[in-house]
């Protein structure tokens, strides 16, 4: 579409959340959906258990990668370009994976799938979230709520229902054809927007750390997993633990540069290290949940009646996504986001009840809870973050709080069943460790989340979403971290708190805002 022509849905709030949802359900659906498929789908592509296991693993890597591959492309690239650009190459990886014509072809899509993921999050979502009146705000956080998690939460039944079935192709097609809605809506919602900030420089090694970071790593765990019950060799823990220590460099080398891709040093702050240690710790414990319940229920039920377990999984997510969005104004968001991880230590408790004779209330009752405490953690975690800094530079917050919680939540599941699969003397036993090893993290995690809010000596705020969408200025006021206990008030993130939101209706502003990260 040329340049000044503007699509006939660019002022079209529902267009815009129909090409957010295109865009990100396919995917986060698929995986969680290959869990339970896994033995069809091995036997449809042609693939090996443990080479399949490889390639989902890669594709998460790839998910993570590319949240920083998206900012780097903003910054000099004309983002709505680039975003036909992701959605098209979206829609002939979909296409690939479905037909499959050889199991190098399925592998490769499958892992392009999961890399224009989160290429098109970092593209679409930022405008969803700034570009309209703060009125529509609760619907956005309703929305991205089901997106990030829902999707994930809808895996397990309909990979469960493709597995009974014997299928695995239907569901590829599906997202193949949401994939072609994705970019339908990409070129109606079409308005040109330019690049963040040409003058920035290109930050060669923050991709590098990134893309060897994420592969390594992503790689060892599944060399992990596939060795589960036997020695666990260097070609496991090598690439794990370096991989690992690369992305563990990238956030160090981001907080230590003066014009960083992701703002890490303006995200030290109480309020946005609080939320990403809920949206961190939520994803690996409610993901390990999942996957070990899954695991524990292979031997005993089928796939399709484990799939219709969780659609308590899916239908608590809807209702998490609705109390969001009713609590999105107030001042209880960070209140909702600790409640999760809560609610995750109830789910993993209950989990242990899978191992035994009558599993089906128990796998109820930890998929509902999973359901209910990843909803009301994770997507209010995100917020918490975004809201502590300025406008302008929502997209790279969204990217580095998405990059860390993809790693938790990918990366540490397969370390969960590989320790679930070893340790004990029993199956059982193995999986009851990896449950309190889920039940730990959730716990920890609330503690931390709950210490750090707690030392920054500041309460719980309204935010002002007029003053963060139309000023550019934060919507509350983020303390320094372990502000009470340092005798320091007054927030580092540089705004105010308001008390309240004064809802104006101002003009619609695009993501082409500033992105001094300074």
């Amino acid at each position: 579409m040329p340049p000044g022509r503007r699509g006939p849905l660019a002022d079209s709030y529902p267009g815009a959340v129909a090409l957010v949802v295109l865009s990100l359900v396919p995917f986060l659906l698929l995986t969680v959906a290959v869990l339970p498929l896994a033995p069809v789908l091995a036997r449809g592509v042609g693939l090996s258990p443990k080479a399949l296991d490889l390639v989902v693993a890669l594709s998460d890597g790839a998910y993570a990668f590319g949240t920083v591959l998206a900012v780097q492309f903003a910054v000099h690239l004309r983002q709505r370009r680039m975003l036909l650009v992701y959605v098209s190459v979206f829609v002939v990886a979909s296409a690939l994976a479905a037909w499959a014509p050889a199991p190098a072809v399925w592998a490769a899509a499958f892992v392009v799938q999961g890399l224009c993921t989160s290429l098109m999050l970092i593209a679409a979502v930022p405008p969803l979230v700034t570009g309209w009146p703060p009125a529509k705000m609760p619907i956005t956080g309703t929305v991205m709520n089901l997106c990030v998690f829902g999707a994930v939460a809808a895996g397990p039944t309909l990979g469960g229902l493709e597995a009974g079935a014997g299928v695995w192709r239907p569901l590829f097609v599906g997202v193949a054809v949401l994939a072609l809605l994705a970019l339908v809506f990409a070129l109606l919602t079409w308005e040109d927007v330019g690049p963040a900030d040409r003058d920035a420089p290109v930050d060669v090694i923050a991709i590098g750390l990134g893309a060897v970071g994420c592969a390594a790593a992503f790689f060892g765990a599944a060399r992990l997993q596939t060795a589960a019950g036997g020695p666990v060799g260097a070609g496991a823990l090598v690439p794990l633990i370096g991989g690992f220590g690369l992305l563990v460099a990238l956030v160090v080398y981001q907080y230590l540069h003066s014009r960083p891709l992701m703002p890490v040093r303006a995200l030290a702050t109480t309020a946005p290290t609080a939320g990403i240690l809920i949206a961190m710790f939520a994803s690996a414990a409610g993901v390990g949940v999942m996957e070990l319940v899954l695991t524990g229920l292979q031997p005993v039920t089928s796939p399709g009646h484990a799939g219709l377990l969780f659609v308590a999984e899916l239908g608590a997510a809807v209702v998490s996504a609705g109390l969001f969005g009713a609590l999105f104004r107030t001042r209880f968001t960070p209140v909702l986001a600790l409640s999760g991880l809560a609610l995750l230590v109830a789910a993993a408790a209950f989990a242990m009840g899978v191992t035994g004779p009558g599993y089906g209330g128990p796998t109820v009752v930890s998929a509902g809870l999973v359901g209910l405490g990843v909803g009301a953690s994770v997507s209010p975690a995100l917020f918490i973050a975004g809201f502590s800094l300025r406008t302008s530079q929502t997209q790279r917050v969204f990217a580095m709080v998405e990059l860390l919680r993809g790693v938790t939540a990918f990366l540490v599941a397969p370390v969960l069943l590989f320790l679930a699969t070893t340790l004990g003397a029993s199956r059982a036993a193995g999986l009851r460790t990896g449950l309190w090893i889920c039940l730990a993290l959730a716990a920890i995690g609330g503690l931390l989340a709950l210490g750090v809010w707690v030392a920054g000596g500041r309460g719980l705020q309204v935010p002002d979403l007029a003053r963060w969408q139309e000023d550019d200025e934060p919507a509350w006021d983020s303390p320094p971290l372990l502000g009470r206990w340092r005798g320091r008030s007054g927030g580092a993130s540089g705004g105010r708190a308001s008390g309240g939101d004064r809802d104006r209706q101002g003009s619609k502003r695009r993501s082409s805002a500033s992105w001094s990260g300074r």
